[in-house]
């Protein structure tokens, strides 16, 4: 596995691929700027009058549901990456905290518009329906976290989801998970820091959609790269403020220069991914 992931991570260098994001405001330029330190291009087109065209020159899109006014927009712009064969990340983000957001999520799923879901547990198991489900908000419920004890109950969970709806998970936490239903993965590593940062979860799932415009027919192993390079920089940027008395601002900046610098074998020496 972490050869492939290395080979996915220069593969984004050669490829440059573009990614379309329909993301909220409060994190659009993270998310820009992450997509850009990974190697890719970015765009951020929100009117539905032109949401179609831009996804058919784009290799991938994110789909983030704090943006719930280009509604319209998400449906053409998911719509046009179906019908073209391009890859489309979810972001759940706070699903049960509102109908309105979990509405437009499982249209998109009854779609079968959705290639990858990135999101933290609560938010994946409103999705699901699943025991336990809440409106928890943006944050992880504590009794939803995954867990060295919880990890094995999690990851099938996380993998019976990923059958039914036919989609990569990739479950964001202390502890990652990503499955395809067949294949699951656990990656430990990252900071605490992350969750003291607007956007951690934002820019996850923008990388993500990178690595998967980079190899659109590899989207399990293009969910775990994301998922080992955050972990990996999130770990080097932490150290680097460390070093240098800084705070949670210069940790966001840290974590894109990380992302920025990032090289193949940098990564294959940093990865901790286990087969579940």
């Amino acid at each position: 596995m972490t050869e492939r992931v290395c080979r996915i991570w220069e593969q984004i260098r050669r490829s440059r691929p573009m990614v379309h994001s329909i993301t909220n405001n409060v994190t659009m330029n993270d998310c820009a700027n992450i997509i850009l330190a990974a190697g890719g291009t970015a765009i951020m087109a929100q009117d539905e009058r032109e949401a179609e065209e831009i996804t058919a020159h784009s290799q991938a899109l994110a789909l983030n549901m704090g943006a719930l006014r280009a509604q319209d927009a998400m449906l053409a712009a998911a719509r046009a990456a179906k019908r073209d064969a391009r890859p489309v990340v979810l972001d759940p983000v706070a699903a049960g905290a509102s109908r309105l957001r979990r509405e437009m999520c499982s249209r998109l799923l009854e779609e079968g518009l959705v290639s990858v879901i990135r999101g933290n547990a609560s938010e994946i198991h409103a999705l699901a329906a699943a025991e336990g489900a809440h409106a928890a908000g943006v944050e992880a419920d504590a009794l939803d976290c995954v867990t060295e004890e919880t990890l094995a109950a999690a990851a099938a969970w996380a993998a019976d989801f990923s059958r039914r709806i036919r989609a990569v998970i990739l479950l964001s936490g202390a502890i990652d998970l990503a499955t395809d239903g067949t294949r699951t993965v656990a990656l430990r590593g990252g900071s605490e820091w992350m969750c003291r940062i607007t956007g951690a979860g934002c820019m996850l799932t923008s990388l993500t959609a990178v690595c998967c415009g980079a190899v659109p027919d590899q989207i399990f192993d293009a969910a775990v790269t994301a998922a080992g390079v955050m972990k990996y920089c999130g770990e080097r940027a932490y150290a680097r403020v460390c070093e240098e008395m800084e705070g949670t601002a210069s940790f966001r900046t840290r974590l894109i220069d990380a992302v920025s610098l990032l090289t193949a074998s940098d990564l294959a020496s940093g990865l901790r991914i286990q087969a579940l």
